[in-house]
């Protein structure tokens, strides 16, 4: 392991400029460039050859350097858990559909031997599956609809069944830089690469989690940004929501842009209409199941009314007209529990998965119990003892979903 001596982006994030970001972006699409500029033979993850006999005594595939090979695909939700005891494939993949199917197969085979009735893993949700456990007989069913289309997601572009490798996490706090003699930002190293996998050009196509801002309609429709016309005279906690938009703003058109002008291979796999919906059939196929099964049944179901843009074979799956509407109906109550999550951490200063730094842990842990307190204060018996049961922002045993 290499010590690499810079400063983490998200240290400073807040203090750059906009042409410090643009120019950031800039060189991350330009590493991702060159990282996607070379193919493999085949899907999975890279090793070095002789580590790969270790892991399971077989040969992994051959680069051109034989010093190393694509071997199994060491992404998290491969292993994760009890899904590391699994006999399943997990690569090398030589096909595009092999590599569709690898990861719904692990978590088809995890459910079936390990599989037990669950709470959805995401308390906020809860409420609206009414407290119940959840069997995972419908995700099994999903998974299994999930397999029916799957020969009908491989591209007909040829270009986009090349096999390449991505950082599987592109974010600040993975960013390592420093300031040159004339003061400009300079990209020294990506760290967490100990995840990476190598997959079909059209599997890797779309903006980083981290970086994207789909959400908003003017990064949706590559507007370009800029800060709202008044905000000289916003009072400052408006001016720091207003900036914090725009930086998001920022980095959704730069790299957008960026990509375009010199990452082809991505932006010919973002150019694909059918890109976004394979993509969300294939992470909620692929992803470990958390208690319920509403996301990738809502894929399922919206590629049955837009299979044109995905293939010209007859679509292998119907649904009833009354399961569509209950669906549909339970989908945008969870969307809607997804946006009051992000609003409650967004007054703490959380990022998504809860995180801050260790300067606010016992300020936010504070407004925590204050919100709980809140709650409790005007709830009825049988909601006090489920805000105790279920409260988002209590400790709880995750092994039962591991």
């Amino acid at each position: 392991m290499e010590f690499v001596d810079g400063t983490v982006l998200s240290d400073i994030w807040f203090d750059l400029e906009v042409h410090d970001i643009e120019s950031v972006v800039r060189q991350l699409v330009e590493l991702e460039a060159r990282m996607m500029s070379a193919s493999f033979p085949a899907g999975g993850s890279l090793y070095y050859s002789q580590d790969v006999e270790k892991l399971d005594g077989k040969l992994g595939i051959p680069l051109e350097d034989d010093w190393f090979c694509v071997g199994p695909d060491v992404g998290v939700r491969m292993w994760i858990g009890k899904r590391s005891q699994l006999d399943v494939d997990r690569g090398p993949y030589t096909s595009v559909e092999s590599a569709l199917v690898g990861p719904a197969n692990k978590e088809l085979e995890y459910l079936q031997r390990f599989g037990r009735p669950l709470l959805p893993f995401d308390r906020m949700k809860r409420e609206h599956y009414q407290y119940q456990e959840q069997s995972p007989s419908n995700h099994i069913d999903n998974l299994h609809r999930y397999l029916r289309t799957a020969p009908s997601l491989v591209p007909q572009d040829p270009s986009l069944h090349q096999f390449r490798i991505r950082h599987p996490d592109l974010q600040s706090s993975n960013v390592i830089v420093s300031r040159t003699t004339s003061g400009d930002l300079q990209l020294l190293s990506l760290l967490d690469w100990q995840h990476a996998s190598i997959r079909p050009t059209c599997l890797h196509a779309g903006i980083p989690q981290r970086l994207q801002n789909y959400a908003d309609p003017l990064s949706h429709h590559m507007v370009p940004p800029s800060l709202p016309d008044d905000f000289h005279a916003m009072d400052d906690v408006a001016q720091s929501h207003a900036k914090e938009l725009y930086r998001r703003r920022l980095v959704h058109y730069h790299y957008v842009r960026n990509t375009e002008a010199c990452n082809p291979v991505h932006h010919a796999a973002l150019a694909d209409p059918a890109w976004t919906l394979r993509a969300r059939l294939f992470a909620h196929a692929g992803d470990r199941w958390d208690g319920e099964t509403t996301a990738l049944k809502a894929a399922l179901m919206d590629a049955t009314t837009t299979w044109g843009t995905l293939s010209t074979d007859p679509c292998p799956l119907a649904f009833e007209e009354e399961d569509v509407r209950r669906t549909w109906e339970l989908e945008a109550k969870l969307e809607s529990s997804d946006e009051t999550m992000e609003q409650c951490l967004a007054v703490m200063g959380c990022g998504s998965q809860g995180w801050v730094p260790n300067e606010r842990y016992e300020v936010v842990k504070a407004l925590c119990r204050k919100m709980k307190e809140d709650g409790l204060a005007g709830a009825t018996e049988e909601e006090r003892a489920e805000i105790e049961a279920h409260w988002i922002f209590d400790d709880m045993d995750e092994r039962p979903y591991s």
